[in-house]
């Protein structure tokens, strides 16, 4: 039986392509200041400009690129978990991601999930998604983890956040020296992601990517996007030198909070969490619930085309009708670019024992809704 009609060969329409390439050229233009000057002085021809801003390569593709990359996985205490990406509209494909269901040897019972959503570039992304649990555990945090059969008295919340605001700080920093010495590209990268451990849910964000836990059917809790325009994070812009222009940081940047876009973080009297561009994550924890059902982390490509109670209420639906996590992931991104996304897409669903399953019920309502729908699509039902 079919559980969802898949994407296949989506076109943009032209108007909005050419919607897009308009408001690139007017943005690009507004920010060439020394160009205003030399038009006032009579010293550049406006034809020429265009011709030059007609030569500024589209961020996007004719046509989306629609393979996906997936992968699935389930920890030994219980939980299981699945991914997708896809690339989409965007000329390259620059989100990262890091599956862990057993965080490391001396914490199997922890598990960990994250999404990098990169810009400007790929190299601060794929850093972050290979080493920022390295850099977390190598704080405070390896003191939670004893030696195997030495008992702890329990887990210390605020010790784990501070732990893990501490890790993306040390990466930052690392990354920042090692683009200096490397001459790395001038890349950023957003982070969302998800600590269990056998007790809390620990959510954690920094930038625009997002964040949700189900419970009961409910989004329960989910994290607040780093915007400029956000009053707080104005706030350090401003006080760091800077404006927010356009919603962007310096009219250029859509976050305001990022790991790695070390151009805007060299503000030298300011400190680490005061620069233009913030590597701070915020963290919270949530005490954990048999009620509990499944964690979203996902990019933005995919909160731009649909909102938190939207997506929970799709996950739950199609649990009840698909067992296959991978797919329906899959299903999630085919939505969002049905709904308009133009971004890289990634997402990690990953399900507690509370989550819904497979029930005779959902499947016999998705057979006949599955039979109107092929009834209208052959012309032989009507309204």
């Amino acid at each position: 039986m079919r559980t969802a009609r898949r994407a296949s060969t989506v076109e943009v329409p032209s108007f909005l392509r050419q919607l897009v390439r308009e408001t690139e050229k007017m943005v690009t233009f507004f920010f060439r200041g020394g160009q205003r000057e030399r038009e006032a002085n009579g010293d550049s021809d406006p034809e020429d400009d265009n011709n030059n801003l007609e030569d500024i390569p589209s961020p996007y593709l004719e046509r989306p690129i629609l393979q996906k990359q997936t992968a699935e996985g389930e920890s030994k205490w219980g939980i299981s978990y699945a991914m997708a990406s896809m690339q989409g509209w965007r000329t390259q494909m620059e989100d990262t991601h890091t599956c862990m269901p057993e965080m490391s040897d001396r914490l199997p019972d922890w598990s960990y999930f994250a999404v990098f959503d990169g810009h400007a570039g790929t190299t601060v992304a794929q850093y972050c998604s290979a080493h920022l649990l390295d850099h977390i555990i190598n704080t405070d945090f390896k003191c939670l983890s004893p030696p195997p059969g030495v008992m702890t008295a329990g887990e210390d919340v605020e010790r784990v956040k501070e732990a893990v605001r501490d890790g993306f700080l040390s990466i930052d920093r690392h990354m920042h020296n090692l683009s200096r010495s490397e001459g790395w590209d001038r890349s950023g990268s957003t982070a969302a992601s998800v600590i269990i451990s056998p007790r809390n849910i620990y959510f954690i964000n920094c930038g625009d990517s997002r964040t949700f836990l189900c419970r009961d059917g409910q989004v329960v809790f989910y994290t607040e996007d780093h915007k400029p325009c956000n009053p707080r994070e104005k706030e350090r812009i401003q006080n760091a030198g800077g404006s927010v222009t356009l919603q962007r940081v310096n009219g250029s940047l859509a976050v305001s909070r990022a790991l790695g876009d070390f151009a805007f973080k060299e503000v030298e009297w300011r400190t680490q969490t005061e620069q233009l561009v913030s590597p701070e994550p915020e963290v919270y924890e949530l005490e954990r619930s048999p009620q509990d059902e499944f964690l979203v982390v996902a990019c933005d490509g995919v909160w731009d085309a649909i909102s938190n109670e939207e997506l929970c209420a799709f996950v739950r639906n199609r649990l009840q009708v698909c067992d296959d996590l991978r797919e329906v992931c899959t299903q999630v991104i085919d939505l969002c670019l049905y709904k308009g996304s133009l971004d890289n897409m990634s997402i990690i669903i990953i399900c507690f024992t509370g989550a819904p399953q497979v029930s005779p019920e959902a499947l016999q309502q998705e057979a006949e809704l599955e039979h109107l729908l092929d009834l209208k699509v052959d012309g032989n039902f009507f309204l």
